[in-house]
């Protein structure tokens, strides 16, 4: 079987794969706790970086400049995510628990745009996946920007005793910086050598494996942590529940008011509902021990979301036709 027929293969199958790389996780992180969690958790930056690398390569960067004139698709975007979600958390923050390590992991994954499954989940419902793919850069940038403002707004200035600058700092440099710069580099490469554009092909399909690894480490290393905090996870469990419900109709809302065409709409959709949790990870795990619960919190909201996606895609389509 040729590279390409295995790329559409594995594509036709991803949210298969992607529920089946949970599972596994969560097998392999309720049977060997103590052996695989501190390895993997090592593990999640490298092949989250490596995912990114993937994805910002599918963006060529005369693409990312002409996003940037999308207007009204790319201020829908915005709009969704930095201030509309702002007003929903904001909404919901009062009656989630109260104990400060379970907020801030609140905090951390709703307020930050996906921006890596969405595109796939976006291009099933019909959604313009391409666009979503375009502004991507921006809507991270955007964000590690923003949520430093939106934790004090939420939490006061006496959570910059606990939180560090450094590893929003490192993670912008490594998730986004590096990336970015290595995808360029590579388009540069393979728009003058036909082995940069052999190469580029070949990359280009490891997006779904990719993906499934980082799933698959994500859920292994933090699983045996549930023991713990059980309590803590069950009780948010609800709130990411009622948040996709929420933006299914605030992000149709939205596209709406802002008249984009149905597939851009749907991708407006996607991007409010669809939050960053696999980027936000590593900051997250950095936090001091006193708020280590906060990435149980995190990766409770992937396992929730990646079930609300399977049922966004099929729900979405009817809801803007």
């Amino acid at each position: 079987m040729r590279m390409a027929q295995v790329g559409e293969v594995m594509e036709r199958r991803q949210v298969a794969v992607y529920l089946g790389a949970l599972a596994v996780g969560a097998v392999v992180g309720l049977v060997a706790p103590s052996g695989v969690g501190p390895g993997l958790e090592r593990a999640i930056t490298p092949v989250l970086a490596a995912l990114l690398y993937v994805t910002f390569l599918q963006v060529p960067a005369a693409e990312l400049l002409r996003s940037l004139r999308a207007g009204r698709f790319l201020a829908a975007a915005l709009t969704v995510n930095f201030l509309v979600v702002p007003l929903v958390v904001a909404a919901m923050f009062t009656f989630l628990p109260d104990d400060q390590a379970v907020r801030l992991g609140v905090l951390l994954v709703l307020l930050c745009p996906c921006v890596d499954y969405v595109i796939v989940f976006s291009g099933l419902a019909g959604g313009a996946s391409q666009r979503l793919l375009a502004a991507t850069p921006l809507l991270l940038l955007a964000q590690m920007v923003l949520l430093p403002g939106y934790l004090y707004l939420f939490m006061g200035a006496g959570l910059s005793d606990l939180v560090a600058a450094g590893p929003f700092v490192e993670a912008f440099l490594t998730l986004i910086v590096v990336p970015l710069a290595l995808a360029w580099l590579t388009q540069a490469w393979a728009a003058r050598r036909p082995a940069g554009q052999r190469f580029t092909d070949s990359v280009g399909i490891t997006m779904v494996p990719l993906m499934a690894a980082t799933l698959l480490t994500v859920v292994a290393s933090q699983i045996p942590k549930l023991d713990d905090n059980l309590g803590d996870v069950a009780r948010v469990v609800p709130f990411y529940v009622l948040f996709l419900l929420v933006m299914a109709f605030a992000g149709r809302a939205v596209a709406r008011l802002y008249r984009l065409d149905v597939p851009s709409g749907r991708a407006v959709v996607f991007t409010g509902a669809t939050r960053n949790s696999l980027v936000v990870l590593p900051l997250s795990l950095s936090l001091p021990d006193p708020l280590a619960v906060a990435a149980v919190v995190v990766v409770t909201q992937t396992l929730v979301e990646v079930v609300g996606m399977v049922v966004y895609v099929r729900a979405v389509p009817r809801l803007l036709a």
